[in-house]
């Protein structure tokens, strides 16, 4: 079997270890990524039932309610692939599972992104202010991009691959 992302043929046996690893890494990966999404979905709705949330502006609130679906979306992603593969165990499904797992482990660090953004906007506008947040979310963003996303992005241009 000729595997273009190898650039060469693998037996059977070793197509089916390496989906196994690589099925395997995913899952880690995503044990990682669970936790912290999880910690920060609790204070997100916890943060619902202070006082202090009746002081929100209406733009406030709509960065705490885009804050709040976008963690959520991200926990669903990144529990989907566990999920999945519980519904499909044995089912001889493996390939497809880690293609669909990564792109939902993807999607989910970018709805991630948006989620840590959004709390860092929040924060940073209730201490120092509108004009800070806006150039301090900005710049976070834009650091996130730059650790998650462009390495891979620009090695896969290099490649030639998409």
């Amino acid at each position: 079997m000729f595997d273009p992302d190898l650039g060469r043929s693998e037996t059977p046996g070793e197509h089916k270890k390496r989906l196994e690893r690589e099925h395997g890494e995913l899952l880690q990966e995503l044990r990682a990524l669970i936790p912290g999404a999880t910690v920060l979905f609790g204070f997100l709705l916890a943060i619902s039932f202070t006082n202090q949330f009746g002081d929100l502006s209406a733009f406030e609130r709509d960065v705490y309610y885009v804050t709040l679906v976008s963690n959520a979306i991200a926990l669903v992603l990144f529990l989907a692939p566990a999920a999945h593969h519980r519904l499909r165990f044995r089912e001889g499904d493996k390939d497809h599972m880690l293609q669909k797992g990564n792109r939902e482990a993807i999607a989910g660090s970018v709805a991630s992104s948006v989620a840590l953004t959004g709390v860092l906007y929040l924060v940073t506008e209730r201490t120092f202010g509108s004009a800070q947040a806006i150039v301090v979310s900005v710049l976070f963003f834009v650091f996130i991009a730059w650790r998650w996303w462009s390495f891979a992005l620009l090695r896969s241009l290099r490649d030639g691959r998409r």
